[in-house]
C-alpha cells in the first residue's frame, strides 16, 4: 500500500474514534457542554490539556521554525513551555477555586461591571479566532499533501469533523475525544523520531540523538554537521542565533503571558471536580507536554540535514518523489534562475532557488527519511489530532462567550438552560464557518500565526486576571481601561507589521518599535496595560467590600480558616 491508502485508513480509524467518543459523551447540559459537568479525573483533564495545548503550532509548526531558525527558534520552545508552567502554578487553582465558567465569566463577575464583561467577550474572540486561523491552515495542509485535494478543500472536511464533535458534545464530547488525539499525536511525534534518531546516530532516544555522534563512522557529532552544512550554503551557523537579546527576550515573555491569558486552556481547569485536582491535572499535562516539546528540536535538526543532503545541490530531475509531491502544494518551489538543473538552495537570496515553508518539515521529515509509509501517513494522522483537539477547544471558548457571557448574562438573562444549549450550539457552527475561513485565508504560517493570538492574550487578558487575583484594589474602571488600550495597541501593531496597513504614515519593518518584532510585542503591550490598569485604579473608586472579600478569598488555601479583615 502507498501512503495515501494509508493515510486514508489511519486518518479515517482516527475520525471514526473521535465521532464515536462525541456521540458517546454527547452533552444533555449547559454545564457539560461548558465545563463537562466538573467532573472529570484528573488523568484524563491532564492528558486533555496537553492535546488542547498541543496545537498545529506544536506538532507541525515548531520544529519547523527551529529547523530554518536553529537557535532563534528556540524562542518559541522556551516560551510556551514557560507559560504552561506559570498558568499551572500561578492562575490555574485561583481561577477554579473562583468558580466560574469561562475567563469572561471571571473578568465580569470580579470587575463587577456588564462593560468588563463584553471587553472580555471581545477579547477572547480576537485571541481564539486569530488562534484557530493557524490550526485550520494545519488541518489544510496535511490534507492538502497527504489525500491530494486542495487546501481550501482540507479545511472545509476538517471543519466539519470539528463542527460535528464540538456541537454534539461540547466540553464533555471535546474532552474525551481530546484523550483519544493527545495519544495520536504523541505516537505520531515519537514513532518517526524514535526511527530517524537511531537511523542517523545509532541512539534510540531522540532527546539524546540530536547530540550524539553520527552512526555513519565519521566520528562528527550530528550538531557540528548541520553547522557545517549551514555554513556551506552561506547560512549562519545552526547553533548561533541572529536575533537582537531585546526580540528574544520579548517574544519568550510574550508566549509565556500570553499563555497564562488563553481562555481555552484555562477552561480545562473548571472541568474537574476539586482545586486539587486542577493542579494534578496541571502537573500532569506538564509531564505529557514535555515529551513533545523535549523532542521536537532533535526533529529539527534530523529533517533539517536530511533535507540538505537529500535535496541542495542535486539535479532536479533525480529528486524523490516526496519533493515533487510537495511541490503539487505550492510549499516547496524551485526556480531554476540559472536554468543548469541544478538546485541550488543558499542563503543568497539573488541565487537561491528553493524556497521551502516551514510547515512542512515535520510532516515531510518521515518522507525524507525513507521511512515506511504506514509512518508518514501516522504523522499525518497525528498533525490532524493536534490541530483539531485545540481548534475544538477553541470554538467551545467562542461559542461559550456568546452563548454564556453575552447572551445568557447580558442580553437574555431569564433564557432557558435548554435556550442557550441551543445558542450555545449555534453559535459554535457559526464560528467554525468563520474559523474556516481565516484557515483558508491566514494572516501567516502557523506558529507565526498562533504566536500573535499569544501576543494578544498577554496585551489582554493577563494583566486583568493576574491583578484580578492578586490586587484587591483593582477596580473596574482599571480592568476595563487597561484591556481595551493594551489589545488595541497590539492590534494595531500586528495590522501595521504583519498585514502592511499604515505604511505611508508609520515607519516600516526595518523601524520596529524598540526592535521588537510583531511576535514578540505583546509584551510591550501587556506592561502598557499594567500600567494603565494600575494608574486608572488608584485615581477612581476601590472596588466594593464584597469583591476585595472574595478576592482575599480565593487565595487561601481550603480548610484554613477565613480571610484576615487586615
Amino acid at each position: 500500500m502507498g501512503v495515501q491508502n494509508w493515510t486514508y485508513i489511519l486518518v479515517g480509524v482516527t475520525f471514526a474514534l473521535y465521532i464515536s467518543i462525541a456521540i458517546w459523551s454527547r452533552a444533555g447540559s449547559t454545564k457539560e457542554f461548558y465545563v463537562a459537568g466538573s467532573g472529570v479525573s484528573p488523568l484524563a483533564n491532564g492528558m486533555a490539556t496537553a492535546a488542547d495545548w498541543m496545537s498545529a503550532a506544536s506538532f507541525i509548526s515548531m520544529a519547523g521554525i527551529i529547523s530554518f531558525a536553529g537557535y532563534d527558534g528556540a524562542v518559541y520552545l522556551m516560551g510556551w513551555t514557560g507559560g504552561y508552567v506559570l498558568l499551572a502554578l500561578l492562575l490555574a487553582p485561583y481561577l477554579r477555586k473562583f468558580g466560574k465558567f469561562t475567563v469572561p465569566d471571571f473578568i465580569g463577575e470580579r470587575y463587577y461591571s456588564d462593560i468588563a464583561r463584553i471587553v472580555g467577550v471581545l477579547c477572547a474572540l480576537l485571541v481564539s479566532f486569530t488562534y484557530v486561523a493557524g490550526q485550520m491552515r494545519g488541518v489544510g495542509l496535511v490534507f492538502s499533501r497527504f489525500l491530494e485535494v486542495d487546501i481550501n478543500t482540507g479545511v472545509i472536511i476538517g471543519m466539519l469533523i470539528v463542527l460535528f464533535y464540538a456541537v454534539l458534545g461540547g466540553m464533555k464530547g471535546i474532552t474525551y475525544t481530546q484523550v483519544a488525539q493527545y495519544c495520536v499525536l504523541i505516537f505520531a511525534f515519537m514513532v518517526p523520531a524514535i526511527f530517524i534518531s537511531i537511523q542517523m546516530t545509532g541512539n534510540p532516544i531522540p532527546q539524546l540523538g540530536f547530540g550524539s555522534q553520527m552512526a555513519d563512522g565519521s566520528g562528527a557529532y550530528l550538531l557540528d554537521k548541520l553547522d557545517g552544512l549551514s555554513t556551506d550554503l552561506g547560512f549562519a551557523e545552526y547553533t548561533e542565533g541572529s536575533k537582537s537579546v531585546t526580540d528574544v527576550f520579548a517574544i519568550t515573555l510574550a508566549l509565556m503571558v500570553g499563555t497564562a491569558g488563553l481562555p481555552h486552556v484555562i477552561v480545562r481547569f473548571f472541568t474537574v471536580k476539586r482545586v486539587k485536582d486542577a493542579r494534578k491535572s496541571a502537573g500532569i499535562a506538564l509531564l505529557l507536554i514535555v515529551i513533545l516539546y523535549s523532542t521536537a528540536p532533535a526533529v529539527a535538526v534530523f529533517a533539517r540535514t536530511n533535507m540538505i543532503e537529500t535535496v541542495s545541490r542535486q539535479p532536479y530531475s533525480s529528486v524523490p518523489e516526496w519533493f515533487k509531491k510537495w511541490e503539487t502544494t505550492g510549499l516547496i518551489v524551485f526556480d531554476d534562475k540559472n536554468e543548469d538543473g541544478i538546485i541550488n538552495y543558499v542563503a543568497d537570496v539573488s541565487k537561491n532557488e528553493l524556497v521551502v515553508d516551514n510547515d512542512i518539515m515535520v510532516l515531510a521529515n518521515p518522507e525524507i527519511a525513507r521511512l515506511p509509509d504506514w509512518i508518514v501517513a501516522l504523522v499525518a494522522a497525528g498533525a490532524l489530532a493536534a490541530a483539531l483537539s485545540t481548534a475544538a477547544g477553541l470554538l467551545l471558548v467562542i461559542s461559550s462567550s456568546i452563548s454564556h457571557d453575552l447572551i445568557k448574562k447580558i442580553i437574555n438573562p431569564n433564557i432557558s438552560e435548554n435556550g442557550e444549549l441551543i445558542a450555545a450550539r449555534i453559535s459554535a457552527i457559526v464560528a467554525v464557518c468563520v474559523a474556516g475561513y481565516f484557515g483558508i485565508n491566514p494572516p501567516g504560517f502557523v506558529a507565526a500565526t498562533v504566536a500573535l493570538a499569544f501576543g494578544l492574550a498577554a496585551a489582554s487578558f493577563f494583566p486583568a486576571i493576574i491583578l484580578g487575583i492578586f490586587y484587591k484594589r483593582m477596580n473596574k474602571e482599571g480592568a476595563i481601561a487597561g484591556m481595551v488600550v493594551g489589545i488595541t495597541l497590539m492590534m494595531l501593531y500586528m495590522i501595521k507589521y504583519r498585514l502592511g496597513w499604515f505604511d505611508e504614515v508609520l515607519p516600516g519593518k526595518d523601524q520596529w518599535w524598540f526592535g521588537i518584532s510583531p511576535e514578540g510585542f505583546g509584551s510591550v503591550a501587556m506592561l502598557v496595560n499594567f500600567v494603565v490598569s494600575i494608574i486608572i485604579s488608584k485615581l477612581t473608586p476601590a472596588p466594593p467590600g464584597e469583591v476585595q472579600e472574595i478576592v482575599e478569598n480565593i487565595r487561601i488555601p481550603q480548610g484554613s480558616g477565613p480571610a484576615s479583615p487586615h
